[in-house]
């Protein structure tokens, strides 16, 4: 079977001469998540836009062959998580959830029932009347993640959703996020500086160098165990983490071993 997302010899770099991203080469197979792991500045971000179409690669080509293969054109639909929720502040809950149906024209109507599933999905049903000031973060990120759903994609990309969050509500979130995915069926690609989230999320953890960001290791954990509080505690968790925070630190030290920064990169 061919990969959903196939990224081969991709490179960009900005106007300003700043090398984001170098010979990236990926295939990421349908229904899994992904990790994309690595310190500020190596073009996690970056990535996650071209992924998402938000970009062009300078060169290299972006292509979804299992797509093609269905005889299907273009992209799959994709859900984009932004660091930040991004919520219209005058708008309910239930509003800023059915954005995306508004953009497709679907009439309030005819988009009601995805809508509600979407916050259901998330644990919200009791907020749905509520405007973003009166939430937590972590219940404003859920709306943001119920908002990427609402159209059920293929894809969903998430760019550092849970890093401004206390480690408590971060927990709790990704333990929604592993279930949010089992239940959906679609793909993850997850963008994070932390070894503990990518490796309690992820069945594949990628590990970028930057200064320009490359792919340093791609790491396999292969548990099957449920993603869950004794996963955290498990021996088999350590151990994966030890392996990731090693390729980690290679990474940086790829990284410092190249001459000069690269300011204005992402990621």
């Amino acid at each position: 079977m061919p990969p959903l997302l196939s990224l081969d010899h991709v490179s960009k770099t900005f106007p300003t001469g700043t090398a984001a991203l170098s010979d990236i080469t990926l295939d990421i197979a349908d229904g899994t998540f992904v990790s994309l792991l690595g310190p500020s500045g190596c073009g996690k971000s970056t990535l996650l836009r071209l992924v998402a179409g938000l970009d062009s690669p300078t060169s290299g080509t972006i292509v979804w062959p299992a797509f093609a293969a269905a005889g299907e054109r273009g992209r799959p639909d994709i859900g984009f998580v932004f660091q930040e929720p991004t919520l219209m502040p005058w708008a309910s809950v239930y509003d800023n959830i059915r954005l995306p149906l508004r953009l497709k024209r679907i009439s309030r109507s005819g988009g009601d029932a995805a809508v509600r599933e979407a916050i259901e999905r998330v644990g919200l049903a009791d907020f749905a009347a509520a405007a973003p000031r009166e939430l937590s973060g972590g219940m404003k990120m859920r709306v943001s993640i119920a908002r990427a759903l609402v159209t059920r994609p293929r894809v969903l990309l998430l760019d550092e959703p849970f890093a401004s969050l206390d480690e408590i509500t971060r927990q709790r979130l990704n333990n929604d996020l592993i279930e949010l995915w089992r239940d959906g069926g679609f793909t993850v690609v997850f963008v994070t500086h932390s070894v503990h989230e990518s490796v309690f999320l992820s069945g594949r953890i990628v590990v970028l160098a930057a200064r320009p960001g490359r792919i340093a290791a791609d790491l396999a954990v292969d548990v099957a165990a449920p993603r869950d509080r004794a996963f955290r505690l498990s021996p088999a968790y350590a151990e994966f983490c030890r392996r990731a925070s090693d390729a980690l630190v290679t990474a940086m030290e790829m990284g410092e071993a190249d001459p000069g920064d690269a300011p204005g990169a992402s990621g």
